[in-house]
């Protein structure tokens, strides 16, 4: 936190709770996508499926730049 403010800080802390939660959604639908497409589903095995998370953070950098264009949608669904 780089303000005193506790106002602000809960804010900051907030906007970092929400930008976790969109992108454990958007991880889940990816996810999901993957999944409903017979041929991934059919290469799945049992244990395949317990490691299976939306929590993947392996590309996230929580101290770095995001680029958001807002002019753009993620293409979740095949078609934009």
């Amino acid at each position: 936190m780089t303000v005193n403010n506790i106002e602000d800080q809960k804010i900051a802390i907030l906007s970092l709770h929400l930008l976790q939660i969109c992108m454990v959604y958007i991880i889940t639908l990816l996810v999901q996508k993957v999944l409903s497409e017979k041929e991934w589903f059919n290469k799945m095995k049992p244990e395949n499926f317990r490691w299976l998370t939306p929590l993947y953070y392996g590309h996230i950098t929580p101290y770095g730049e995001f680029q958001l264009d807002m002019n753009k949608r993620i293409n979740i669904e095949g078609t934009i």
